[in-house]
């Protein structure tokens, strides 16, 4: 099928399922006090290679209503992945059902009108493949030869080739209806590099909105391939403390944590470290964080969030202060605010380097020496106090160059700790997340080893 053909159904679906919306809501307006309803559809292929063979093809087309009511303050949810009338009106009728069973909570309920998106942007988040499976195939398998030509150590643990596009709906009994296409596409590979028995699994990947726009598998396997190599012969090093660098890669998970510490459930539990900090400094006074949902093909622009807030460009930190919390409509209840158009998650979060030249080689030498972290594992990260303890591997660096790899150590500190000592930030932009963030030297970290 054409690309134009796929765009000319894709709009004439978001059509139908606004269609689909509309009725759902008429069917229980008359019957509660308020209802909101959303349609998310997908379509896309899935394909991976294995040593040149082509190891799984897929074909997905699915999607789901999902309705909920309120009445009294209660709330009642159902969901559908039929969308016919029938289930439909069925689907409405077991939410209303529900509603009956559960306790009154008086923050429960639409968000305010004046905040929802009557009207959206066009963000051009829509560039849809033509879904070929041979060209997929092909790309996947060119990943694979790339890394194997690239060094004798390696052999592939996969290729992948992901493509997909899809129609959200959303609607309210406010009035609003609204919604858009959106597509995503990623080619990635896996390897293992082995050395005098020991063994490094490594990967790369590349993602974009649109397939043209995606590295070339010959990019993939090469980056792959030495990911891997590069790590082989790692050593163990002694307990310390040292400074700290985490690369681009890792350094947004850092900013991850972050996110889950400001939302606002965690803080109407008070299962935070970061209660209270709104208005306060909890980075370097030069550090900004801008959310920009409005990025043309962004990975995290949206319009509204998933309960029909419109998103707002704004600074989340700014010269190092807390500028708020990311509410829902329950959390912001809750709290006694307002929502901020976060329900559902994040959008594009632009981390400000600390100057403009200061590429990864830069970071090094103003790391001097230290610990490179390149990849980390556990989930050892108490949201509650903080406390940030995670296994890594990574580079020892000595006079800002990369001496050694090194494993089996473990980085530790407290993350209103850590967000206070970051150094630099590089201009080693990471993109291919709805967090945008070079590497973060960090002043000194505790490194457990032999």
């Amino acid at each position: 099928m054409s690309i134009e053909q796929i765009k000319k159904d894709a709009i004439s679906q978001q059509q139908h399922l606004s269609a689909i919306v509309a009725d759902a809501i008429k069917q229980a307006q008359a019957r509660v006090d308020s209802v909101e309803v959303s349609i998310n559809q997908s379509t896309g292929i899935s394909v991976s290679t294995r040593e040149g063979d082509t190891e799984n093809v897929e074909f997905n087309s699915d999607g789901a209503l999902g309705i909920t009511v309120y009445q009294n303050q209660r709330k009642g949810s159902a969901s559908t992945s039929d969308l016919s009338p029938q289930a439909i009106s069925q689907t409405v009728d077991m939410a209303i059902n529900i509603m009956q069973y559960t306790s009154p909570d008086s923050c429960s309920g639409l968000g305010d009108r004046e905040f929802m998106a009557f009207d959206i942007p066009d963000l051009d988040l829509f560039h849809p493949s033509d879904l070929n499976v041979d060209n997929a195939i092909e790309q996947a398998k060119q990943t694979e030869l790339t890394a194997l030509t690239e060094s004798s150590l390696i052999s592939c643990d996969g290729g992948y080739f992901n493509s997909r596009y899809g129609v959200y709906v959303y609607g309210n009994s406010l009035g609003m209806l609204q919604g858009y296409c959106a597509s995503s596409h990623s080619l990635s590979c896996s390897v293992i590099a082995e050395q005098n028995g020991q063994m490094e699994r490594n990967y790369a990947y590349t993602s974009s909105r649109e397939i043209n726009e995606l590295q070339s598998p010959v990019w993939v396997g090469k980056q792959a391939a030495e990911k891997a190599v590069a790590h082989l012969g790692a050593k163990q090093i002694p307990t310390m403390q040292v400074p700290v660098l985490f690369c681009s890669e890792v350094a947004v998970g850092l900013i991850r944590h972050l996110v889950a510490a400001i939302s606002g459930g965690s803080i109407y539990r008070k299962s935070s470290f970061l209660l209270d900090s709104v208005g306060k400094a909890i980075f370097p006074a030069w550090l900004t964080i801008l959310e920009d949902p409005y990025i043309l093909r962004g990975v995290g622009s949206s319009p509204f969030d998933s309960e029909g807030t419109r998103t707002v460009k704004r600074n989340i930190i700014e010269q190092g202060i807390l500028q708020t919390y990311l509410l829902s409509n329950y959390s912001a209840k809750k709290l006694g605010l307002k929502s901020t158009g976060h329900a559902g998650g994040i959008h594009n979060w632009l981390v400000s380097p600390s100057q403009t030249d200061a590429d990864f080689t830069a970071m090094l030498r103003k790391l001097d020496k230290g610990v490179v972290i390149t990849s980390l594992m556990g989930q050892g990260v108490n949201n509650v106090t903080g406390d940030y303890s995670r296994g890594a591997t990574g580079f020892w660096v000595e006079n800002g160059k990369i001496q050694y790899p090194i494993n089996e150590i473990t980085v530790a500190g407290n993350l209103k700790e850590i967000y206070q000592n970051i150094v630099a930030i590089g201009n080693d932009i990471e993109t291919r997340s709805n967090i945008q963030c070079g590497s973060i030297l960090i002043e000194k970290m505790s490194i457990a080893g032999k």
